[in-house]
């Protein structure tokens, strides 16, 4: 312990000694270990850290796949549910919520406020394992038709809306006009999904429990005797008996399931890992800098070492001594490391475009310190150990002998191969963003399907205590439609239940007189007569749904371009018949007459291929209580807010719009993920590339002062100005070379992550390879050209009097 204690005090006086090389090699681990941590604190909270629930682990996620149409996660409806929930022994219980959160009107104790409301299954708390602070949980006997007028309350909106009333168990508020009756109080910090602040009970009817509408993400817990392998298995022989009971079933279908944080992070799991391997590339690359600053460093060292030698010292005293400098190094580093992570947490979480889960909370905890600890110690034994090899080795002694101007062997080996891994590294990261930055460029060429400029959005719910019927829904949105048009300034407007980018409702479908396999499966939106010309969507054949579909008139249904090509690939489908599983019986379909084709527009993702349809149905033949307006305008969308509302306003004082946006916003959060995923990697890459430079540079520079003896002979005897070039940046050229062939093949490996996160560009493209290449080749050769041209400029007889 004492020599340790010595190494540590003699160490730190070395490093105080060279304060300018110090500062350098500690802000250039500081950039790596900083970025590592920042990244590794949000990778920590989303995918290492456990849900805040009880025994996590042991909660798994139920969903149906369809491989054929590339819908991998797909809601369940509530039949299908009902019957897992009989019928699954691997699991204690399964509960089930809505996919999306419903906004309500709260009218209790204040003025009105839009409230996130989830619908879920009465036994939806007790398969979280989570218990209220106050009062109960909902329960089977609430969620029961016409019983379901129980509420639970988030702790949030209990303390800020209710005061933290204690007494507020078995109280009424008002919800969309219908009082529900509070029987409970969750803890604080639990919204789950989806910062949630209310929880209401389904009351699933029985024509809920059988029209096949698919919109429940299902949650079980596993018996503590079950394993997920039991549950997998159990789920596959369900899949095999549902094929045999229904033959048109997708050959590929399957009921899947997968721990639930896996899939709440599913998403946004892959660019996360993505950039954390990104920035360890970063952090490899400044230790190579840092392990080449250390070995020019060993010159000056070099007589004090053989000294040391000399006296006694092993080989091994010599390493140890080395790696306690460099790990002492690398701690200082990391302690200013962790400073700019935690500073960086803060600025990566306001540019990050992912919704993170309601339950992540990202921050610099135990975990995060021990990883930039470990960080630090494995970077300094990393960049610690080349230099502390060769300077400890046999050379010391010739050193000593011939008065300090031989360097260690291997020495200058080292240090090309150092810059030729500096070079690879870079290639890696350079390549990566390469294609990133092509492929936003392609999202951003690419056609959507409908023009986002001066267009606004908002939203309207119409409560179910004031609106209970179709006609009455069907009244107010169809005056609705003829006020907002009449707005000076409004060019055109319409409504729908689905905006583009934003994902929306899918249900499966019959061809009247054919059998499809896989059954056609298609996003379905409900819309006025107007929404294509609001949004500017292509009508292509026939015509779009006419707010004169009525429910006196023939049902109808427009399909897109992709819905055309996929069902109907050799003839016209305007004039057939098909009928949504959520419509009618199995025995008594509602059969809907195809009047028009309009173009495809984008929706789930900005990189993913499009491969679902889309039908349109009358907003008059079936009018729902949500809608979205959007109002196209000649000027600037936003000063028509205020117009919107109060015509809205016009017709029901009570009914406030909300989710007022442009479009454009709209557009500019839809290509968000891959933008964020571009830049960081830019990011990364660029400093990448500034650290290779300075590298390159350096050793250049270094070489070109310990070549000076020999340039100084070689120009003696008759040595051009070109020829001291030529060798110099041959040199450059060589390990440059080696550094890109590497980098290649490191790089060929590397993208192959990256392939689900472009669009419109392969993994392997040879043009940004190329690019990156020649890119890498000319910055290395102008690194290498300076300390070149200062060689050409070296005076013979002051390079022969040279140690």
């Amino acid at each position: 312990m004492d020599t340790i204690l010595q190494d540590i005090r003699y160490g730190f006086r070395m490093l105080l000694k060279s304060p300018a090389f110090t500062a350098v090699a500690v802000i250039t681990l500081a950039l790596g270990i900083g970025a590592n941590t920042a990244i590794f604190s949000v990778v920590n909270a989303v995918m290492l850290r456990s849900m805040p629930f009880p025994q996590a682990n042991r909660l798994m996620a139920v969903y149906h796949s369809y491989p054929d149409i590339n819908l991998m996660h797909a809601s369940v409806d509530p039949g299908n549910w009902d019957y897992y929930r009989q019928n699954v022994k691997s699991f204690s219980n399964i509960a089930a919520y809505s996919g999306y959160k419903a906004p309500q009107n709260l009218t209790s104790a204040g003025d009105p406020e839009r409230v996130r409301t989830f619908s879920v299954t009465g036994d939806f708390f007790q398969v979280l394992g989570i218990n209220p602070t106050l009062g109960r949980a909902l329960n089977r006997q609430d969620d029961q038709p016409g019983a379901n007028r129980e509420v639970v309350l988030g702790y949030g909106l209990w303390k800020e809306r209710f005061g933290g009333d204690r007494n507020i168990v078995g109280k009424d508020i008002a919800l969309d006009g219908m009082n529900y009756t509070v029987v409970g109080v969750m803890p604080s910090g639990f919204t789950f999904p989806e910062d949630a602040q209310l929880w209401v009970p389904f009351g699933f009817t029985s024509e809920q429990l059988t029209n096949g509408a698919e919109y429940l993400e299902v949650v079980g817990r596993l018996r503590d005797d079950a394993s997920p392998n039991l549950a997998k298995a159990e789920f596959e022989k369900i899949t095999a008996e549902a094929h045999r009971k229904y033959p048109d079933l997708p050959p590929t279908f399957h009921i899947t399931t997968a721990p639930l944080q896996e899939v709440f992070v599913g998403d946004i799991s892959k660019p996360l890992w993505v950039l954390l391997g990104a920035v360890g590339l970063v952090l490899l690359i400044a230790c190579v800098n840092v392990a080449n600053l250390l070995l020019a460093r060993a010159t000056v060292r070099q007589r004090e070492l053989s000294i040391r030698v000399a006296l006694g010292a092993t080989r091994l005293r010599i390493i140890r001594q080395l790696l306690t400098e460099g790990v002492l190094l690398a701690l200082a580093g990391g302690a200013v490391g962790l400073f700019l992570g935690y500073w960086g947490i803060d600025l990566l979480l306001s540019i990050v475009p992912m919704e993170l889960p309601s339950f992540v909370k990202v921050s610099v905890d135990s975990s995060v310190l021990l990883f930039t600890i470990g960080a630090s110690i494995l970077s300094g034994l990393l960049f610690g150990s080349i230099p502390a090899w060769h300077v400890s080795g046999s050379g010391l002694n010739d050193s000593l002998k011939e008065g300090g101007r031989t360097a260690a062997p291997g020495r200058h080996g080292s240090r090309r191969v150092l810059v030729v891994s500096e070079i690879a590294l870079a290639m890696v990261l350079l390549v990566g963003a390469g294609l990133m930055i092509k492929s936003f460029v392609r999202i951003l060429q690419s056609d959507p399907g409908f023009n986002a400029q001066n267009t606004l959005t908002a939203t309207l719910s119409l409560p179910e205590s004031k609106y209970k019927d179709e006609p009455k829904i069907g009244a107010f949105y169809r005056e609705a439609a003829q006020r907002i048009a009449t707005i000076p300034g409004v060019s055109a407007s319409g409504l729908s239940s689905m905006l583009p980018m934003s994902g929306g409702w899918t249900n499966t479908f019959f061809v009247r007189g054919r059998a499809i396999k896989p059954a056609p499966h298609a996003y379905v939106a409900v819309a006025s007569g107007t929404y294509d010309k609001a949004v500017q969507i292509p009508l292509q054949r026939g015509r779009f749904v006419a707010d004169s579909d009525t429910p006196e008139t023939q049902p109808v249904a427009v399909v897109d371009e992709n819905a055309a090509k996929m069902y109907w690939p050799n003839e016209d489908p305007i004039g057939k018949q098909i009928a949504l599983t959520s419509e009618g019986t199995p025995e008594k379909p509602v059969w809907r007459q195809i009047v028009g084709i309009v173009g495809s527009v984008r929706h789930r993702s900005a990189v993913g291929e499009e491969t679902k349809g889309q039908i349109y149905l009358p907003m008059q033949q079936n009018p729902l209580r949500t809608m979205r307006i959007v109002v196209r305008t000649s000027g600037d969308p936003t000063q028509m807010a205020a117009a919107v509302r109060n015509e809205i306003r016009q017709i029901d004082r009570e009914q406030p719009i909300f989710q007022v946006r442009t479009m454009s916003s709209l557009y500019n959060d839809f290509v968000a993920q891959p933008r964020f995923n571009m830049v960081l990697l830019a990011v990364f890459a660029g400093l990448a590339l500034l650290l290779a430079t300075v590298g390159i540079y350096a050793v250049m520079s270094y070489s070109v002062t310990q070549l000076t003896h020999e340039i100084g002979v070689r120009m003696a005897l008759g040595a051009k100005q070109r020829d001291v070039l030529n060798m110099v940046l041959g040199q450059a050229a060589r390990m440059a070379g080696f550094g890109l062939a590497v980098g290649l093949a490191g790089a060929l490996l590397a993208t192959r992550v990256l392939q689900t996160l472009l669009f419109g560009v392969r993994a392997y493209d040879i043009g940004t390879f190329a690019l990156i290449g020649f890119l890498l080749a000319s910055v290395a050769l102008l690194a290498s050209f300076l300390p070149a041209l200062r060689a050409t400029r070296v005076d013979p007889m002051v390079a022969l009097r040279y140690e």
